[in-house]
């Protein structure tokens, strides 16, 4: 098209993100600040951060056609089936308007059995959304959040410049891998871009995949993040990986909640327990990859832990979920503006019996949009924390 606008893209273009990092290709939108990466030495939230869970390009504009070059880095397990090329959403003034999907990119293939990871480096691929309608409009391009995306050029038929503030409440989420979006069907269907969507607030989503482990860097990301609400889903990380006993559960729980409050003190601050996860109700972790089913081409977990282990202070989700209620109770005397939510209000037993779990461990798409369904009518409905 001779008629092409490439605009330069700057971290004002973004929404959802902590951080910008500018890259030889591009910028690489990042969900925990650099003093927070400073002190993380785990390979997995290194990627988790970095995927764009919640981030999304938020534009104003008349173009009916935009191009957007990204370079995605995308991931592969040996023994499993691939996985699909991460979703972009497309947005046009709230409602959705299109979906599409980046050719080419980075791989990066990791042996389940070894932990040894391969990168194949890639190319640079294009995403178009066209027919868009005549006239001024909002347009939001929601990144994959799956996919660690390199933003590398924006063209356009008309020009384009950053959104304005929507006037909407700042809702700032920490969790688990199902609160980064695994197995959600698209950026905008994780149950809390759901959520946000139908409680009418800007999504700040720190779900990081395996990482909810009560870090205190994350905290402070917390704590220093301009936010109007706030929500922390606390458990399943900490029993799959097996990082703590109910000790320093406990203390470190309060010191979590206090860094928060240091920035935060009387913003409204929502507690999720863990939604239901069968093996690990009564079972302590760690979790381990079902190498069984894995032959067999499919992703499935299991627990490792020996129930008789929880007297020596092992952490299950039901020693979890009633240390957390107890913190809040006790807490709530002195904090009237903290709250706290049973995750199986959420996802619980006839949940599952309707919906179970793929791999013994994640939501799939269907119980992601219930879930953001539930949390929105809890949360954001008439008495709910968030009203």
């Amino acid at each position: 098209m001779d008629s092409w606008i490439t605009t330069p893209l700057t971290p004002a273009h973004l929404r959802g993100a902590l951080d910008v990092e500018r890259t030889p290709h591009g910028l690489l939108p990042h969900r925990l600040p650099a003093a927070a990466r400073a002190q993380n030495t785990d390979a997995q939230l290194e990627m988790a951060e970095s995927q764009p869970s919640g981030v999304r390009l938020a534009l104003r504009t008349r173009a009916t056609v935009i191009e957007l070059d990204t370079l995605p880095t995308k991931r592969a397990y040996t023994g499993a089936p691939p996985s699909p090329d991460g979703v972009y959403d497309l947005l046009v003034d709230g409602r959705p308007a299109g979906q599409a999907t980046a050719p080419g990119g980075n791989l990066v293939t990791t042996d389940m059995a070894t932990g040894a990871t391969a990168l194949r480096s890639g190319e640079p691929g294009t995403v178009r959304f066209g027919g868009l309608p005549e006239g001024d409009k909002t347009v939001e391009i929601w990144l994959p959040h799956n996919e660690i995306t390199e933003l590398v050029a924006l063209r356009t038929d008309a020009p384009v410049e950053p959104a304005p503030d929507s006037g909407r409440r700042v809702w700032l989420h920490h969790g688990s891998s199902i609160s980064h979006g695994s197995d959600a069907a698209s950026p905008t269907t994780t149950w809390p871009a759901l959520a946000a969507s139908l409680g009418g607030a800007e999504l700040v989503n720190l779900g990081l995949s395996g990482n909810a482990v009560l870090d205190p860097f994350t905290a402070r990301a917390l704590r220093d993040t301009p936010a109007d609400l706030i929500s922390v889903k606390i458990g399943i990380n900490l029993v799959n990986l097996d990082v703590m006993r109910l000790r320093a559960f406990t203390p470190a729980v309060h010191g979590f909640l206090d860094t928060i409050r240091e920035g935060h003190p009387t913003t409204p601050l929502l507690v999720v327990s863990p939604i239901l996860c069968p093996m690990h109700e009564d079972t302590p972790g760690p979790c381990a990859f079902d190498f069984g089913a894995l032959g067999d081409g499919r992703l499935r977990f299991r627990a490792a832990g020996d129930p008789a282990e929880t007297a020596a202070g092992k952490l299950t989700l039901n020693v979890i979920r009633t240390e957390l209620s107890r913190i809040v109770r006790q807490r709530s005397a002195d904090d009237p503006h903290l709250h706290h939510l049973d995750g199986r209000e959420l996802y619980g037993e006839a949940d599952h019996a309707e919906l179970p779990l793929p791999d013994d461990l994640h939501p799939d798409a269907a119980t992601h949009r219930r879930m953001g369904e539930r949390f929105a009518e809890l949360a954001f409905g008439a008495g709910g924390p968030f009203a």
